[in-house]
């Protein structure tokens, strides 16, 4: 090996050793803080870097939050940051806040960013509230008249709540609630068109925001649409179901009548067989008395005579196919 390859050698591990100290000792980094009046140590920087925490952030952080007036512990924003939270964020926050005169310290910047909510945004939502819009909300009037309403909710976010309150979702499901509750107990829908702010009053009346991470400063109503007549779609579908009974009914008894009908007729037909087994027994009967000698002739012409007498006057007063009977 040559002497100038073994010194290629030489300068090419010394930069290797030199890249590798200037990475866990972040002396340029340690020099950034001190001109930028900023107290934190090189040995907590180098033990940042050991803890997998970059020296970078939490220096930058601590630089922007001490340039604006804020007293910031490099330990509390190390955690932080080991705790899966956005140091940057936080410490933004904390300056917004600040400029805002709202009260927010660093725990509960924090507290506020582990719990999965935008610090920062929630600053500025208190500065300058926001607008949302409700889905169209379906009431019906006590006169049975349906009422779509659109209303545009103001908010602003409550700093104290945003650890544990609700969300938006709450407060677009209670609006909701308080509208369709509104519009139900009005007398009639032209009172509701007529003033609409009605509706705002009573919404705004029941503390919506209670529980949530906002207040809400105004319900305005956007918009009011009528929609169908809830109550005569109500009366048609009672009369409907009222005839549908009375039809089912009808043809109860229509079927009872045809039954009873029917099991007359077979009681008539039974009647009837009897009679004519009845009258098949007379013959013998009339034969039996003549051998046992309880019959004469003359009782039997007798008998003969009376027939025939009661067949005429039962063809006499049948009538015929004019109407009239066959008597002359």
């Amino acid at each position: 090996m040559t002497d100038t390859g073994f010194y290629l050698i030489i300068i090419a591990i010394s930069l290797v050793g030199l890249w590798f100290i200037l990475y866990f000792i972040p002396i340029g980094l340690w020099f950034t803080a001190i001109i930028s009046d900023v107290k934190v140590s090189l040995l907590q920087l180098i033990l940042m870097r050991w803890r997998k925490v970059p020296p970078s952030t939490i220096v930058t952080a601590l630089i922007t939050g001490t340039k604006a007036g804020l007293v910031l512990d490099p330990n509390e924003m190390e955690a932080h940051y080991m705790a899966g939270g956005n140091v940057v964020k936080v410490v933004h926050a904390l300056v917004s806040a600040q400029k805002a005169n709202i009260p927010l310290d660093f725990r509960m910047a924090t507290a506020i960013d582990l719990a999965g909510r935008d610090v920062f945004e929630a600053v500025q939502m208190s500065v300058n509230p926001r607008v949302i819009n409700t889905p169209p909300v379906t009431a019906v009037a006590k006169d049975g008249i349906q009422l779509i309403a659109k209303a545009r909710v103001t908010l602003r976010a409550n700093i104290k709540q945003l650890v544990g309150g609700a969300g938006e979702e709450t407060i677009l499901a209670r609006v909701g609630e308080g509208i369709v509750s509104s519009i139900g107990s009005s007398a009639s829908h032209k009172s509701v068109m007529e003033n609409p702010d009605y509706i705002s009053r009573v919404v705004l009346d029941k503390g919506l925001d209670s529980g949530t991470a906002f207040e809400i400063l105004s319900i305005d109503i956007a918009d009011i649409d009528i929609g169908r007549n809830i109550g005569a779609v109500l009366q048609m579908d009672q009369a409907n179901a009222d005839k549908n009974i009375a039809q089912a009914k009808a043809e109860e008894r229509r079927a009872m009548a045809v039954a009873l009908e029917q099991e007359m007729k077979a009681k008539a037909q039974e009647a009837r067989a009897k009679v004519i087994e009845a009258e098949a027994e007379i013959p013998m009967a009339i034969a039996e008395s003549f051998r046992s000698g309880n019959l004469g002739i003359m009782d039997y012409y007798k008998l003969r005579n009376l027939q025939a007498d009661t067949d005429m006057r039962e063809s006499i007063a049948k009538p015929n196919q004019t109407g009239q009977t066959n008597k002359q």
